[in-house]
């Protein structure tokens, strides 16, 4: 049996403004304002907001980024992507300082910045690659917020036939009545035979949503930045985070690694594991599982002294020493067309 032959199968999605992703987004933008002064940018930056307050914590050295001078440009990215004036912001707590060195010794080498295990996957359910029910409440969420470009959520519930169960999702300042209404005309674009349960806003219409409504935190969406809950998650949040954290790149290569084997076994699904140490650059573990089209399984070790798996190969070969970040903190990280998507 493959991660996703279940007989129900259930994966959300969240919009760019939901609280979550919103703190997503601020620490991503902190990020590449930081590469964009200085591309060797050390930055490990958590957003928390709610309320109209924010606290910003973590790390950053950079040579061209002063933490004095970041302060009021953490305050104009806030501003931005919570589209509040400045005078509007409320309290801003920062409490950033720089690298600590006994980290730095082992990354400046050319080392992981932490120890972990990465894990990369890829599927022919779909273009994208990740599965269908992932897939489908990402491409609802979206379809939806073109609509009410709000803080909102889908959910999508698949049968053992791998077609739609049913529907959930909770839109801001949506009507129950248009939103199953938008729902329908979404299942006739994509050539859904029949019409499922559907919850639209099952708990009643709402106004009150976003940092008015509920506090947000980066790196509380694991499941929807990855590939829904089905598959195992390895290491810890994205967003906020250089690519000398392993965390970040060695997920990136581990799906890209993924994508490539899928291709090139022609197989029906790949999951990919990195392990780190910190401090050393070459993985400790490399291996993928394979699940063919019919059904049977093999298993791989990978080559971990290919210099393409150590964080400065990752680095090179995905250009993540550019200013990227905060578009990858919107929709998830995979099956976006991102570098390591292909």
């Amino acid at each position: 049996m493959g991660y996703t032959d279940f007989m129900l199968k259930t994966a959300e999605c969240v919009t760019p403004n939901h609280p979550d992703k919103l703190c997503d987004r601020i620490s991503d933008a902190i990020l590449d304002y930081c590469l964009s002064k200085d591309p060797n940018s050390r930055v490990a930056i958590e957003t928390m907001g709610g309320h109209k307050a924010f606290a910003v914590f973590g790390e950053i050295t950079s040579v061209s980024t002063t933490l004095e001078d970041l302060k009021p440009e953490i305050a104009n990215i806030i501003s931005r992507i919570t589209e509040t004036p400045k005078d509007e912001l409320g309290n801003i707590q920062i409490s950033v300082v720089a690298q600590s060195p006994e980290i730095s010794q082992g990354v400046d080498t050319g080392g992981a910045g932490d120890q972990g295990i990465m894990v990369g996957y890829a599927c022919n359910d779909n273009q994208s690659h990740i599965p269908q029910e992932l897939y489908l409440a990402r491409s609802l969420a979206k379809y939806l917020y073109d609509i009410y470009p709000v803080d909102g959520k889908t959910q999508i519930t698949l049968d053992a036939d791998n077609q739609i169960d049913t529907v959930v999702t909770s839109f801001q300042h949506a009507k129950q009545a248009d939103l199953i209404t938008h729902i329908q005309d979404w299942l006739v674009s994509i050539h859904h035979p029949h019409i499922p349960t559907i919850h639209a806003n099952p708990a009643g219409d709402w106004d009150q949503g976003g940092f008015d409504a509920d506090t947000g935190l980066t790196g509380r969406k694991l499941a929807v930045d990855n590939y829904g809950p089905q598959i195992p998650i390895g290491g810890g949040a994205f967003s906020g985070k250089d690519a000398t954290k392993v965390d970040r790149s060695g997920a990136y290569m581990a799906r890209y690694l993924a994508v490539q084997t899928l291709h090139q076994e022609n197989a029906k699904e790949v999951l990919v594991k990195l392990a780190y140490a910190i401090g050393v650059a070459h993985p400790v573990m490399a291996t993928a599982q394979i699940t063919m089209q019919d059904e049977t399984t093999k298993s791989l070790d990978l080559d971990i002294n290919n210099p393409e798996l150590t964080p400065k190969g990752i680095i090179e070969k995905f250009n993540l020493t550019q200013p990227i970040f905060e578009s990858t903190a919107m929709w998830g990280h995979f099956g976006n067309n991102f570098p390591w998507d292909k």
